[in-house]
């Protein structure tokens, strides 16, 4: 069986636009601020990076407000990168979810999660002529980054920026950037079926 390693996709790329002497236009997916830390950090070395948060999974509002917060002020850390923020409509996560809630944590409620929210950042690129798109969510040990990188290029094609961020310490110099920039950090990843699968991991701890 073969096995893509998405980072070393990506290194083809940056080499590539390096040798062409380019600056590419990214948008840039992000889940929350700790996570989107090191991709900047990183990107912004090859990219003109704007922010897209699109994450109507975050069913609490006040918790989606404060996590929108946290992401636009570090962005204010990196001179250069711009922010743009999607709709935010939970009610499409919960149409999506129908029938799995009961789905543990990894499974296919995240799976169609990951495309509702990719789908909708896809569509913000192609309506910005961005040169390319990715997200952050593949930094996370806890998400699949092969099916993330399935569905973007699925729906974007070339478009599509290939990314495994949790390689080469990213997740690592994630959890040191959010000390840096002293970051709220949650524990689940935002809709109510994780919250309450946290809550189960804590209590049985």
């Amino acid at each position: 069986m073969n096995v893509i390693n998405y980072q070393k996709e990506l290194d083809k790329i940056i080499e590539k636009i390096q040798k062409e002497g380019r600056r590419p236009s990214l948008l840039l997916h992000s889940c929350c601020a700790p996570c989107s830390s090191y991709c900047m950090e990183y990107l912004t070395q090859y990219f003109d990076i704007t922010v897209y948060y699109y994450n109507p999974n975050i069913t609490d509002e006040e918790e989606y407000r404060l996590r929108v917060e946290e992401q636009q002020r570090l962005i204010r850390e990196f001179p250069g990168i711009k922010f743009e923020e999607g709709p935010y409509d939970p009610e499409s996560f919960f149409a999506i979810a129908k029938g799995l809630e009961m789905v543990p944590e990894g499974g296919e409620r995240c799976f169609r999660c990951y495309e509702l929210r990719l789908k909708q950042a896809v569509e913000a690129a192609k309506l910005g002529g961005y040169d390319y798109v990715t997200t952050t969510l593949t930094i996370s040990p806890l998400k699949n980054s092969k099916k993330l990188n399935e569905i973007g290029e699925q729906l974007a094609g070339e478009n599509w920026l290939p990314s495994d961020f949790k390689k080469k310490n990213g997740y690592k110099r994630s959890v040191e950037l959010s000390v840096q920039y002293d970051l709220y950090r949650q524990n689940y990843c935002g809709c109510v079926y994780s919250k309450k699968e946290a809550e189960r991991r804590e209590a049985a701890q």
